[in-house]
């Protein structure tokens, strides 16, 4: 088990566990401090999605932030535990947990979140089949975020605004444009 740093916010420098599962990669702490720079450091009032959690980094830091939700979903067992244990050790009570496939999470989502996290496992497809489901998850003037392996110039209804890269990863922040 490895550990990750949060960049900002209340928890700013408490470190969470992150569990040993395949495809597993954190966002690097330069493009987490990067991406919370484009949105501003305050995200309060936000309901935020990060639908293949992970280590469930991106959302502690918009819980961190103010977000007034954060759901996480995570499918493995092991990551899912780790997430457990970090929102108790964090008290985050507005960061709710939920173990399940991000597809049908997103197909019958509760509502339309104000910033979606999209950072699946590379090479499987995943932002392909939930490019179709934008819609129903985000607010049509919603922030997305993605991270690739490719640059993305959008997806869906959303477009890309401001985009960087990391070693292999490139990472962009889409702004909805209803219609």
């Amino acid at each position: 088990m490895s550990r990750v740093r949060i960049v900002g916010g209340q928890w700013r420098s408490r470190q969470i566990d992150v569990a040993s599962a395949t495809g597993l990669r954190p966002t690097p702490d330069r493009v987490r401090e990067t991406l919370f720079n484009w949105l501003g450091q305050q995200l309060d009032g936000l309901h935020c999605l990060d639908l293949f959690a992970g280590s469930g980094i991106l959302g502690f830091e918009a819980a961190s932030r103010g977000a007034q939700s954060v759901t996480l979903v995570e499918h493995d067992a092991r990551a899912f535990a780790a997430l457990r244990q970090a929102a108790t050790a964090l008290q985050a009570g507005q960061v709710e947990l939920v173990r399940g496939d991000a597809v049908k999470f997103a197909e019958s989502a509760p509502r339309g979140f104000d910033l979606v996290f999209l950072d699946p496992p590379y090479k499987r497809g995943w932002l392909e089949r939930i490019e179709p489901l934008l819609g129903r998850i985000l607010q049509p003037d919603g922030w997305l975020y993605a991270e690739a392996e490719a640059p993305l110039e959008g997806l869906g209804n959303w477009r890309t605004v401001k985009q960087g890269r990391a070693g292999q990863v490139h990472f962009h922040l889409m702004r909805g444009h209803p219609g």
